[in-house]
Parts: C-alpha cells; sequence; structure tokens
C-alpha cells in the first residue's frame, strides 16, 4: 500500500521537476562575484545566430549593451513572461537587449514553425526585442551560443544549462558572461535587480 500510494504521488509530479531533483539540485540563480575571475577562452562576440527572419546575425552587433539570453516557449505556464521581458527591454533598450530563442526540448512546448513563432509573439505580446530560429539549448545539437553559456572553458566559469522554458543568461556590456537565472526569476525578482546595481 505504501509504495502504491509513494508511486501515486511521483507520477503527480511534472517530469521536469524530477529531472531537476534528479540532477541533485534545483537552481534559482548562480553569479560570478569577483569578475577577475573570469578567464574565458572564447568571445561571445564572435558567434552567429539566424534570427527568426532567416538572417545570419553576428553578436558584435550587440557589443557595447548589456545582453539577456533567454530561451523562450509558446506553449508553458512562463509564457506570460514575455509581457514583462518586453515591457523590460522598452524602458531599457538603449542600454540592454534581449535575445529570444525559441526551443522545443521541454515537454515539447514550442512545437510551431519560425513563422509561427513569430506571428505569436507579434500578436499576443507585441514582441520586438530580437528573436531567433528554433534552437537546441542542450544536448548533441546544442546551439554554439548556448555551448558557450554552458561551458566553462569557453566563458570563463559557468555550467548551468537551462533547466526549463525562459531560463535567463546575463551577459555584461564587455561580453562577459555574469549571472545565470532559472525560469521563474522576472525582471522584478530581487536576484535580478541586484545584477543591474
Amino acid at each position: 500500500m505504501a509504495s502504491r500510494i509513494l508511486f501515486g504521488f511521483v507520477i503527480g509530479i511534472p517530469t521536469w521537476f524530477l529531472s531537476c531533483l534528479n540532477s541533485g539540485k534545483v537552481v534559482s540563480s548562480k553569479s560570478i562575484s569577483n569578475m577577475s575571475e573570469i578567464n574565458p577562452t572564447a568571445s561571445f562576440y564572435d558567434l552567429n545566430a539566424v534570427s527568426i527572419q532567416g538572417d545570419t546575425v553576428p553578436m558584435s552587433d550587440f557589443k557595447g549593451k548589456n545582453i539577456i539570453v533567454l530561451n523562450v516557449a509558446s506553449k508553458c505556464g512562463y509564457t506570460p513572461q514575455y509581457a514583462v521581458w518586453e515591457a523590460f527591454y522598452e524602458k531599457n533598450k538603449d542600454n540592454t537587449v534581449i535575445l529570444g530563442f525559441p526551443c522545443n526540448q521541454f515537454l515539447s512546448q514550442e512545437p510551431g514553425t519560425d513563422a509561427e513563432i513569430e506571428s505569436f509573439c507579434s500578436s499576443n505580446y507585441g514582441i520586438s526585442f530580437p528573436m531567433f530560429s528554433k534552437t537546441d539549448v542542450k544536448g548533441k545539437e546544442q546551439h554554439p551560443i548556448y555551448q558557450w553559456l554552458t561551458n566553462p572553458d569557453l566563458n570563463g566559469w559557468n555550467s548551468e544549462e537551462p533547466s526549463w522554458n525562459f531560463c535567463k543568461y546575463l551577459i555584461n556590456n564587455k561580453g562577459q558572461l555574469t549571472h545565470f537565472f532559472a525560469s521563474k526569476i522576472t525582471p522584478d525578482s530581487p536576484e535580478f535587480q541586484d545584477a543591474f546595481k
């Protein structure tokens, strides 16, 4: 009986949460406190990505700005975050850019084509920050940008991969990765606000 109760409890837990438990930790945020300890072997600015419209975009286009890299999905409980990130972008776009990377790797919550994703973002949230072609953020086909974000040999310190949709990486205006934030973190979260002080 006890095993059946336990089984009934476990199957009620989302699989993404179980995978986090199995990895031994659920990380909300991660940062490096001493910038002099960052010793990357590759520059973020040397990377490129294909926009949602199909154009190649060099990351060097964003030199001198704070960069927030955000993996997004259209059918997730966190999808309404599009609105708060668009508002943050509109308020801060003189010195900060948000780069949205649609991803279908978390319970297939981004199933559409690039055109469908672009239409969804425009009609529902008025997204004006740069959006990119649907991307793998982990695994064998991991995009080079996410390879850089999650490989400490490349970025200088961080190994944290996205654990779900709407994880965030903050790159400062010198091209240094400084923070990782999990899905629940928004511009109003104290951890995020502290990163901009």
